[in-house]
């Protein structure tokens, strides 16, 4: 996960919960990708280190378990880039510009400069992560089963080429999520300003739930509403399932307003979130523990990455 900014709701749902369970079953890395974030935030690159540190608060505080779990940041282990290099000599230039994700994030993103190098070249330092681990698996979305994919075109290139099996597939594990829009009806995004954090007090998550966009249709408290085409609905679905029923009413039925609505789903959300709160007031108290944390990960990481490395270069030379 790049540090960019602060985690929201849409990071939880659709990350960390997943993560959390993970570490039930699986011996899990967890790398906060810094230089990921440089790749795009190159301009504010004074801010990423801060990012990290908040970065792993939030992930401490969800449920990622440094006693079971190799939490540490991608730029304490330089043979991310050292792998990144080897790959970057053998793969096709045709295969980044195809990737869907770098020409949508080309179009969306205008506010910084992204026609770098660098940018153009990022799945393969995402292959080089993932690569330099030799993970069995990779917890993501549907829309980035490409960049898996390529990781695997890669990995069986340099096998080909070096004539020796260094890498294996690695296997994607598809979990589903609730897709949360932003409060204003777009993808919840940091670069939107339409996201709640994690880190957002009671007071700040009230005051953007009553922010949010409800019911287009629906005018005046007396009219009717259509619970499916309100985003406040969605998330009642995830927050308070077991009220959403009763919501749906509330709004089919113009039986409560649309602020009454929302001030009875912060109230949930605020609930869920209240654990998390606590635990990262008493995280934030002692930073300098945070970073022994990501520094212990790093040698972990490191140990398996030397291992990797010496595999790639007597394979290459």
């Amino acid at each position: 996960m790049r540090p960019t900014g602060k985690l929201h709701l849409g990071h939880l749902l659709g990350a960390l919960k997943n993560w959390t369970a993970l570490q039930e079953s699986y011996q899990c890395i967890f790398s906060i990708a810094d230089w990921h974030a440089l790749m795009s935030e190159y301009e504010n690159s004074k801010d990423l280190r801060g990012y990290g540190i908040d970065m792993a608060i939030d992930w401490i505080a969800c449920g990622i378990d440094p006693e079971k779990s190799i939490l540490y940041l991608q730029s304490d282990v330089p043979e991310h880039l050292e792998l990144q290099m080897f790959l970057s000599c053998l793969t096709p230039l045709g295969w980044l510009e195809r990737n869907p994700t770098y020409k949508e994030q080309l179009r969306e993103i205008t506010s910084r400069d992204l026609q770098t190098y660098a940018f153009l070249g990022y799945p393969v330092l995402q292959a080089a992560d993932i690569l330099l681990y030799k993970a069995d698996a990779v917890p993501i979305g549907e829309d980035q089963l490409p960049h898996l994919e390529l990781c695997r075109e890669i990995a069986r290139r340099f096998n080909s080429i070096y004539k020796k099996e260094v890498f294996n597939d690695c296997k994607a594990i598809l979990t589903e999520t609730p897709r949360l829009l932003g409060l204003d009806n777009r993808k919840m995004s940091k670069s939107y300003g339409n996201t709640i954090n994690l880190s957002d007090t009671e007071a700040e998550v009230e005051k953007k739930v009553v922010s949010m966009i409800t019911d287009p249709k629906r005018l005046r408290k007396s009219d009717p509403g259509h619970p499916e085409e309100c985003n406040v609905y969605s998330y009642y679905q995830v927050f308070a399932p077991q009220e959403a029923p009763e919501a749906h009413e509330w709004c089919s039925k113009a039986l409560k307003g649309c602020v009454d609505c929302k001030k009875n789903l912060s109230k949930h959300i605020n609930k869920d979130l209240e654990p998390i709160r606590e635990k990262r007031a008493q995280l934030e108290k002692n930073k300098d523990k945070i970073e022994d944390i990501l520094k212990e990960g790093a040698v972990k990481a490191k140990v398996i990455a030397q291992k990797t490395m010496l595999e790639v270069r007597q394979a290459v030379y």
